[in-house]
């Protein structure tokens, strides 16, 4: 017989949810949010993140309170976070695998819902045998928990797998996916007047660095649809974190172009928080980026955007189409789709997305798939954007 779905029927008056990873990872966790506040209208919302990766929480209308913590706190720092969360909340939502995370929510809460790490599907012996490490290792944690999601991720998309954490309150969990789902910017904050006198419509935000280098588009790519975008009448507006490999990657790229072209670019030299991305972002007619963050953000604030996907599935990690209704926009692997405002491309080849560390498996990488991305896809993407 099919088991039966396990069903709580807890209406907590204080709920922690953890989310200790990256600032991507903090803003796919809205939607839960969202659908938490939806069933308890009346319960008091916390967040417990790493300092400096909570600004995409700025002014979110359903956390009356954010709690930061080092990634990589001391005893003392542990022991004041431990005596500020002991039991104090009913219901923690656990939403990162780590053992840390885990550690967090049994301290802080009564209850507790979590997200169990894993290995994709396809394994070979060895990772099968961390497989079954892993999940011996996940023990303790099913233990402590009224239920927990585990990340699959090809077939599952993030956002499935945050919502997915509400499943044991629902006696039908399929009312989950029923409605349309949205992920909450942060509240956008005046951009600094030095770059918005530089401003003027129409324009594109591009975003060419990513957090590693294995997810990076040739320069060379960059320099053409740049100048193509410039050719076009549009001014480009360069996008990018305070990071000093970022910084670096946009001074290669406007070192390429010529003179003409250089002038239409406004470069914001990682000046910006993340409110003020939000607030550039909101005002473009495009927004075109590599895999990370601020390519979420931007699907966020409702600007259409062409996203260039290479080693990670969109299927786990696409930007989510605002008001999209069902578990899953993305299909697995497709040159070029489009859900809603958003524009997923991937480069040609049958490992596509592999979920590897580029082609080498490691951070500094290239990726053949990004390198076989050429310009003329992109802007292909482009033309049908600005069309509709």
């Amino acid at each position: 017989m099919p088991s039966i779905k396990r069903f709580s029927p807890l209406k907590p008056k204080k709920v922690l949810f953890i989310a200790t990873r990256q600032i991507g990872d903090v803003l796919v966790t809205t939607p839960l949010i969202s659908k938490a506040r939806e069933l308890w209208p009346d319960a008091e919302f916390h967040f417990l993140g790493y300092r400096g990766k909570l600004d995409m929480l700025k002014g979110n209308p359903d956390i009356s309170e954010i709690i930061e913590t080092s990634d990589r706190p001391g005893f003392c720092e542990y022991l004041r976070l431990f005596n500020r969360l002991f039991q104090r909340y009913d219901l923690a939502f656990v939403t990162q695998p780590s053992d840390r995370a885990y550690v967090y929510g049994l301290v802080s809460a009564f209850h507790r819902v979590g997200v169990l790490g894993g290995h994709p599907q396809g394994l070979t012996e060895q990772d099968k045998s961390k497989k079954s490490k892993s999940e011996q290792q996940n023990a303790w944690k099913k233990a402590i928990c009224l239920d927990v999601v585990d990340v699959d991720y090809f077939n599952q998309h993030v956002i499935a797998e945050k919502l997915r954490l509400l499943s044991v309150f629902y006696k039908d969990p399929q009312e989950l996916f029923s409605k349309p789902i949205s992920v909450t910017p942060p509240c956008g904050e005046s951009i600094p007047p030095d770059i918005a006198m530089q401003l003027h419509a129409p324009y594109v935000v591009v975003h060419p660095g990513p957090l590693t280098a294995y997810k990076r588009w040739p320069l060379t790519y960059w320099q053409t649809l740049i100048t193509w975008l410039c050719e076009q009448g549009l001014q480009v507006i360069l996008s990018a974190s305070p990071a000093k490999q970022d910084l670096q990657l946009n001074q290669d790229i406007l070192s390429l172009l010529d003179q003409t072209t250089r002038d239409k670019v406004t470069d914001t030299n990682g000046s910006l928080s993340i409110p003020q991305a939000g607030a550039l972002i909101r005002n473009a007619v495009l927004y075109i980026g590599v895999d990370t963050s601020i390519t979420h953000l931007a699907a966020a604030c409702n600007t259409p955007t062409i996203a260039l996907f290479g080693a990670t599935p969109p299927t786990n990690f696409g930007p989510w189409p605002n008001g999209y209704i069902g578990p899953q926009p993305y299909q697995l692997r497709a040159r070029s789709q489009t859900v809603g405002k958003i524009t997923v491309l991937q480069g040609p080849g049958d490992c596509v997305p592999c979920r590897k560390a580029g082609c080498d498996d490691r951070a500094d990488s290239r990726s053949a798939c990004l390198d076989l991305l050429e310009p003329a896809q992109v802007i292909t993407a482009v033309k049908l954007a600005l069309q509709t």
